[in-house]
């Protein structure tokens, strides 16, 4: 059921922190309900994890992050640098207790209720991007069919197509077909002898993330948003009924309410008000490829956690691995040479000298994978982020929920189980 959020007079105006998927999401839907809004963004829309991510809108694959295949990984694998999943050792308190708590929800049980709450987004995720288009987003999302997940064995496909049933069961809509390296070869060529079978995947999508956020940060602006780039926000105070006041390195700007969707630099901003859930920097990484030699569809290497994605413009994509570090830490080259060497087997005629936009971008995660979307302790301050890999699938449905909770002062059922101070 719908719950009652906020003052009970509708905003007027409203202060968006970060110009990223989710941020420019919530605002474009602000813009819609004619809340006037200003997006305040500390280098440029798309500078961070929106930019340089695999662009897959794929709801079958949007799955919780804690899973109880994480546990088998083992400490060993977790700190060598060539594993898909990677921790740098140091010492660091916080992010032990995110670890913590993170295991703790790496149970069959937890795993059943965090992906029927998946399941419940999932079903509206491409439906949010159409309304976009519909309303003048003028960078176009592309259907993949099929998009391909490759493995070396049917050993190694039969893990995921377990996880895909789990899903399923879970409430996911997921059509799928197992196929041998045969049928995966004549469907997509740069697969090597390497891949012995593989699944096709329906009914998924992909885009340019880079594009498409920048011609979403145009339609905000056309419908009369403002972007102040460049522009640090160090802190924001309730007001009252005054409203809220977003300190910047430009100076004060005052609104009614403001939305914090800075990714996984949520928390010194939101932590004055209430919001106790960690969010922790899951490193992804990537870099581009020439088109010639390489997939020309979206192409899922699972068990290297590698995903090839054709941007246009000459350019394939190949991004993957998981390193919980400091967001700010410089790129690790070992990470990028990981992700070729376990590459090579299966991909042939990839020219992987020739790879440029070489990218690190902080994923903003949670310990029990959920995002955190609505009001924090303050009815002025709310919270869209800590999406994890999910902010360019889920970011134009999170916007619009958000948006239409601070508009309407009523919190959609889907939010519920998605609320800060949980």
């Amino acid at each position: 059921m719908p719950t009652a959020i906020g003052p009970s007079r509708p905003p007027r105006s409203a202060v968006v922190i970060g110009a990223g998927m989710v941020g420019l999401a919530t605002a474009w839907s602000l813009r819609n309900h004619g809340i006037e809004v200003t997006v305040v963004e500390r280098r440029h829309p798309a500078a961070g994890a929106s930019w340089g991510n695999a662009g897959w809108l794929s709801p079958a694959l949007t799955l919780p992050l804690p899973e109880p295949a994480a546990l088998r990984y083992g400490l060993r694998s977790l700190v060598s640098p060539g594993s898909p999943v990677y921790i740098p050792p140091r010492p660091d308190p916080r992010l032990a207790r995110f670890l913590l708590t993170f295991t703790r929800n790496c149970t069959p049980r937890r795993w059943r209720v965090l992906a029927a709450t998946f399941a419940t987004l999932n079903r509206h995720a491409l439906d949010a991007y159409d309304a976009l288009a519909a309303d003048g987003v003028a960078e176009p999302t592309r259907p993949a069919e099929p998009c391909l997940i490759a493995f070396r064995t049917a050993a190694e496909r039969a893990a995921m197509a377990e996880e895909l049933e789990h899903a399923r069961a879970a409430g996911f809509r997921i059509a799928y077909e197992r196929i041998d390296g045969d049928r995966a070869r004549a469907l997509e060529p740069a697969l090597g002898d390497g891949v012995g079978a593989a699944v096709e995947l329906h009914g998924q999508r992909y885009l340019n993330p880079g594009n498409f956020v920048r011609a979403l940060a145009d339609a905000v602006r056309k419908r009369g948003g403002e972007i102040l780039e460049r522009t640090e926000v160090s802190g924001v105070r309730d007001l009252g009924r005054a409203g809220v006041a977003v300190t910047t390195s430009g100076g004060q700007l005052r609104a009614d309410v403001a939305v914090v969707a800075t990714g996984a630099w949520l928390d010194p901003l939101v932590r004055p008000f209430g919001v106790r859930v960690p969010v922790q920097a899951g490193r992804g990484y990537s870099f581009s490829v020439p088109a010639e030699g390489a997939p020309t569809r979206p192409t899922y290497l699972a068990a290297q956690k590698v995903v090839c994605t054709p941007l246009g413009e000459g350019r394939v994509r190949v991004a993957g691995m998981m390193e919980l570090a400091p967001a700010d830490r410089p790129v690790d080259p070992r990470r990028i040479q990981a992700i070729i060497a376990a590459s090579r087997p299966l991909l042939r005629g990839i020219d992987w000298e020739a790879r440029t936009d070489t990218w690190v971008g902080a994923r903003p995660c949670t310990p029990d994978g959920l995002p955190l979307i609505g009001p924090t302790g303050s009815p002025r301050v709310y919270v869209n982020g800590g999406h994890g890999m999910w902010g360019v699938a889920l970011g134009p449905l999170s916007g619009r929920l958000l948006a239409d909770a601070i508009a309407t002062g009523t919190s959609p059922a889907e939010l519920a189980p998605l609320h800060p101070l949980r």
